[in-house]
């Protein structure tokens, strides 16, 4: 902006102190130092306990991939803490916005685990009712999800709704347009919106010091004029306190937050990625030693928290996840091929119809000419 000097010339003035929208110099981090301590017990074992089960989940969906259940799966593994604390922080009425990598984060809100893979068994356009569960479609393009998230945010707080958008994307999806239009426009608009950006390190294959030049991928909130926080992604405990902050801010009319989360996804990008040919053992091994499920054992065990039964429950509980998982997906899934043409356009075009007809008196086709074979053996 500018403003006018005495003597009538302009000059220019920023429009706000960049200073508190910046990032501090190392992520932020509770378990394993004294800030541990004030953490609520009931808190923790929470978290642990869904950690466990996000771990089981990731396991058994990378499974079913190779049993041909599944199409494809992008695991978590690695990535439990920022899946569970993005879900635990918002209230029923808020909405998530996970991207294709972020099934874990809609299991943890409540979702059905069988339905939150629907869509990666390619069976349907989604498998759940967005409205009901207050979690939009897993977005397998990158950062298209986050435009959505600041346009609903903002037409809630236009209505005067009480609700908050949280929109998931990893370090490849800030090198798409749609993440700086997100950006910008949450910040003109204030909107209700908070940006949780999982830097696992890498875009498929490539590293992030291939995307970005800048100091961490928290420094580009500053340049739209939104907070920037920087958080060890790995620490359950540092994600969900530093999320709920950005929640609160944001609840409270103060505008977005873009949240980086520090962490590192141990398996390969999905299942159809070979992952040793762009990153060592060696790096992946230094960051299993810096697991989000062990720090949380780690930090219940000194608490006294973690005995053999809260141990157990937690791994029955997460096998009984999977198994039901595992019955669900084994059973094939009734298909009708006219579905293919449900939901595209609120009312269909002329040349959709026209496919469709073209599909109806295929199938219809197929149909009597398999009878008429039936009727032939018959004889």
């Amino acid at each position: 902006m500018t403003v006018l000097l005495p003597d009538g010339k302009p000059r220019w003035k920023p429009r706000t102190d960049p200073a508190p929208l910046l990032p501090d110099a190392e992520p932020y981090a509770v378990l394993g130092t004294g800030a541990a301590a004030r953490t609520d017990p009931d808190l923790l074992v929470r978290l642990y306990t869904e950690a466990v089960r996000g771990r089981r989940y990731n396991a058994q969906a990378t499974a079913l991939t190779k049993q041909g259940r599944l199409a494809v799966y992008p695991s978590s593994t690695g990535q439990e803490a920022c899946e569970i604390a993005a879900a635990l922080v918002l209230k029923e009425r808020d909405w998530l916005f996970p991207s294709y990598r972020d099934t874990l984060a809609c299991v943890a809100r409540g979702l059905d685990p069988a339905a939150a893979l629907t869509l990666l068994r390619g069976d349907w356009h989604t498998g759940y009712d967005p409205r009901e569960h207050r979690i939009a479609p897993l977005c397998t393009p990158l950062a298209t999800q986050l435009p959505h998230a600041v346009g609903l945010a903002h037409a809630a707080r236009l209505k005067g709704d009480d609700v908050v958008a949280l929109a998931m994307v990893g370090d490849g999806g800030t090198s798409e347009g749609d993440f700086h239009e997100a950006l910008n426009f949450a910040a003109v608009w204030q909107a209700p919106v908070v940006f949780l950006l999982q830097n696992n390190g890498f875009a498929i294959s490539v590293p992030l010091a291939k995307q970005t030049a800048a100091p961490s991928l928290a420094h580009k909130a500053v340049g739209y004029g939104v907070p920037g926080r920087l958080v060890d992604g790995n620490d359950a405990v540092a994600v969900h306190e530093v999320l709920r902050e950005a929640v609160e801010h944001a609840r409270a009319g103060r505008g977005p937050v873009l949240v980086e989360a520090v962490t590192y996804r141990l398996d390969a990008h999905t299942n159809a990625d070979d992952a040793t040919r762009y990153r060592s053992a060696d790096e992946v091994e230094a960051w299993r030693r810096h697991d989000p499920v062990a720090l949380l054992e780690r930090e219940l065990d000194a608490r006294g928290l973690l005995d053999d039964g809260l141990r157990d429950a937690a791994r029955a509980d997460a096998e009984q996840m999977a198994a039901r998982l595992r019955e669900r997906m084994n059973a094939d899934p009734v298909l009708d091929p006219a579905d293919l043409f449900a939901h595209v356009y609120a009312a269909p075009t002329p040349q959709l119809a026209e496919q469709e007809a073209m599909l109806r008196a295929e199938l219809a086709a197929a149909e009597e000419h398999g009878g008429e074979q039936d009727a032939e053996a018959g004889r």
